[in-house]
């Protein structure tokens, strides 16, 4: 039995798990969801039928109904929504920005320098406090204790759009979509360097063996986990450039590791040495410049502009997006300003 959660790390695919089952020759024959119940630790009769209903049990690479009998040799392929369980949360009264909500899910607009999730000594203010009250009634989710469902995240000094779902089978249908890659995640990225071409970085992001706190691009499988990112100029400002990038996978710091990796750092991100000039001028006036766009954007500058998903209830496409920060969007045009200057 093949088990994808590995850590602590509250990546996208960390909230989810997935199992590989052969089924044994001397099997007889066995409705999935009893075969399931029996074969599963810790998994309710509830948890596996909100898996077979939302598609998420897969038969031989095939959707399966709940008497579907399993027999000798099958393989099952079962994804489960992973809620994180670091602590416990209390509600707090934090402005949250709603960009969309219904029954079944929110998107939020995370505001830089807000922690998604309680843990690793933050344990209040954090996006999750924020969802813990606005919700009040929020049907509980095994075992989350009430928490609101997290199917993904972004990192505490990224802006941008996050998915939240509000009951256990759209968690369970939205882990799915993120398994499978079919969800759009497109962000809007400064990056120091003139990036000639657009282009996709590959690797296996992993942590870093000098600094436990970043992560590392490898090209061994044994040292990390396989992540893609597709990335497209938008605007050359000289040292700087402007990028989309869209996520594949989703792994801690992906693009943030990637943007290093190829040589071109986030402006400002100062885990991955963005924080200093890397591009440009030895003048004074240069460097003054550069420490004020810094002032302007105190953090990597990255925003997680675009979501789009399958609604798990209405089986519509949606998509979503969010503006530019103020704190880019100023430092962004000071780099605009900059380079017309004759």
């Amino acid at each position: 039995m093949e088990n994808s959660y590995t850590g602590p790390e509250l990546e996208e695919q960390d909230l989810y798990e997935h199992f590989n089952i052969v089924v044994d020759k001397g099997q007889s024959l066995l409705r999935i969801d009893k075969f399931l119940m029996h074969r599963m630790e810790n998994a309710s009769r509830n948890r596996i039928q909100n898996a077979i209903e939302a598609g998420n049990v897969l038969v031989n690479q095939k959707t399966v109904k709940a008497s579907y009998k399993v027999k000798p040799a099958d393989e099952i392929s079962i994804v489960f929504p992973h809620p994180p369980r670091d602590t416990e949360v209390y509600p707090e009264d934090i402005p949250l920005d709603i960009v969309y909500e219904d029954n079944d899910l929110l998107v939020v607009n995370k505001p830089a320098g807000m922690v998604v999730h309680p843990g690793y000594n933050n344990y209040t203010g954090t996006l999750v406090n924020a969802l813990a009250f606005h919700f009040e009634q929020l049907p509980q989710l095994p075992g989350n204790e009430g928490r609101p469902g997290l199917v993904h995240r972004i990192d505490k000094d990224t802006s941008g759009l996050l998915l939240i779902s509000k009951n256990e089978i759209t968690m369970t249908r939205l882990a799915k979509q993120f398994f499978d890659h079919t969800i759009t995640r497109k962000y809007v990225a400064l990056a120091w360097g003139d990036i000639e071409k657009d282009g996709t970085v590959t690797g296996y992001i992993g942590r870093s063996a000098k600094n436990r706190i970043v992560m590392d691009v490898y090209d061994d499988e044994e040292k990390g986990k396989w992540s893609v990112t597709h990335y497209a100029v938008l605007e050359r400002l000289g040292y700087v450039t402007l990028i989309s990038c869209q996520l594949e996978t989703g792994r801690t710091h992906q693009i943030r590791a990637h943007m290093q990796h190829i040589g071109h750092p986030l402006f400002n991100d100062a885990n991955y040495g963005g924080d200093k000039i890397l591009k440009g001028t030895t003048f004074n006036k240069y460097k003054q410049f550069v420490q004020n766009c810094f002032e302007l954007l105190p953090r990597q500058a990255l925003h997680a502009q675009t979501l789009g998903f399958i609604h798990p209830g209405t089986k519509k496409y949606m998509e979503f997006e969010a503006p530019l920060p103020s704190d880019f969007d100023s430092a962004l045009n000071k780099w605009r300003n900059y380079i017309v200057q004759p």
